[in-house]
């Protein structure tokens, strides 16, 4: 038997946008409480304290380890027909760094500095990255629950009007079960979505729980920069970054490091004066003493190892450059791809919900059955949550691409030094 159902699935895609424009930052939140969400993280408040005491070493290098030493002897000797007598030593010495060292300490320490405060900016860069993936998280199962419950009040409706058909013997039992069913499995959906939207949310605020969340997730907005900003922020990935800065800086640092290893196999010398006293002051004198230790294997063996830790280092700033490489076409292929992807999945859901329309129109005419208008249903529901899906992954990965280029958020105030 034919009978009417009509099934209002909302238009996604004619829906009007009130969230922000991709130009923007995440919508509902200012990026000055991002940024201080971020300035409040405690890993942010660690880098701070590491270049603290990246300068405090730097300082005692500058200062040198070798410091004056004060040493002596107090002692009573006994001299047979002649009596006893009082007697002491006294002496101030101090090891000499050798020429060229200082220099090499002072350069060490402020490489040490720098490498500590690109770090801190790159702690920074991870916590943007966190906090956008945690956002997006939220955002895009807080966006799937909508559509759910939205498709949600559409088949409890329909299953609703199915029933009152089934009482007045106008439908069969059959076709409420498979309204029931089509209302449950959707139900179940819904239930993951909200549970999967409240658990991001909480591990948002859990990770920065200064930043003021809006009471509602906002809703999704069109994603789609343009090609040639895609491509100019490509490029700024590659020219505004902290790790491979960082990786030179400390491969500098460490070679400066094994350069003043080589130096001192020759070992600093000891310079220092001497006064004593004997036969309680008859003899007395002054004079300048000098000890040197004689460099072997150990000494050799720590220069081979800074050596070898320099090495290290170069390598790693060489896997850097290659790390930032991929980071930068990754990003942009992401960006450019996922938008790509969406717009075929938005062109999927306009099809499939015109599909669906036309189907309710005959259903209504009593030319079509409820199974194939309720597949045609669940076929519209899957693409208009495929659209949604690929519209968040769309949003998420140009803000990754902007994170990472340093447009949002973070600054690239430092010299970023030779690169190439």
């Amino acid at each position: 038997m034919k009978y009417n159902l009509v099934l209002a699935w909302p238009l996604l895609m004619a829906a009007p946008l009130l969230a922000q424009t991709s130009d923007q930052s995440l919508p509902g939140l200012s990026d000055a409480a991002v940024v201080e969400a971020i300035e409040a993280h405690p890993r942010s408040r660690a880098a701070d304290a590491r270049v603290e005491a990246a300068r405090q070493e730097a300082n005692a290098l500058r200062a040198t380890q070798n410091e004056f030493t004060v040493s002596g002897d107090v002692s009573r000797r006994t001299i047979q027909d002649e009596g006893r007598y009082a007697e002491y030593t006294v002496s101030l010495e101090r090891p000499i760094r050798l020429p060229g060292k200082s220099a090499l300490d002072r350069k060490a320490g402020a490489l040490g500095v720098r490498v500590a405060e690109l770090r801190a900016e790159d702690a920074r860069h991870q916590l943007a990255l966190q906090l956008n993936e945690l956002w997006w998280d939220w955002v895009a199962a807080a966006a799937e629950a909508s559509t759910l419950a939205q498709t949600q009040q559409t088949l409890e409706r329909a299953y609703r009007a199915v029933d009152s058909q089934v009482r007045v013997q106008d439908a069969a039992q059959v076709d409420a079960d498979r309204a029931m069913a089509e209302a449950a499995m959707n139900r179940a959906g819904l239930d993951a979505a909200l549970s999967g939207a409240g658990i991001a949310r909480e591990r948002l605020v859990a990770q920065f729980p200064q930043l003021a969340l809006p009471a509602e997730a906002p809703p999704l907005s069109k994603p789609g920069l343009p090609p040639e900003e895609l491509a100019r922020l490509r490029e700024a990935v590659m020219t505004c970054n902290h790790e491979l800065p960082a990786a030179l800086a400390e491969s500098e640092r460490l070679a400066a490091l094994a350069e003043r290893s080589r130096r001192n196999r020759i070992a600093d010398p000891t310079i220092g004066a001497q006064f004593f006293s004997e036969r309680g002051g008859l003899e007395r004198g002054a004079g300048i003493v000098f000890s040197m230790p004689i460099g072997g294997r150990y000494r050799a063996a720590l220069s081979d190892q800074a050596a070898a830790e320099a090495q290290v280092a170069v390598a790693e700033a060489a896997s850097a450059r290659f790390d930032v490489i991929e980071m930068a076409t990754t990003d942009y292929s992401a960006a450019l791809g996922t938008v790509q992807a969406w717009k075929a999945t938005a062109a999927a859901a306009a099809s499939s919900r015109r599909a669906a329309d036309r189907l309710e129109a005959g259903n209504r005419l009593g030319h079509v059955d409820l199974a194939d208008l309720l597949l045609a249903e669940r076929q519209a529901k899957d693409a208009a949550l495929a659209e949604t899906q690929a519209r968040a992954a769309a949003l998420r990965a140009e803000t990754k691409l902007r994170i990472d280029a340093h447009h949002l958020w973070l600054d690239c105030s430092h010299e970023q030094g030779e690169q190439e």
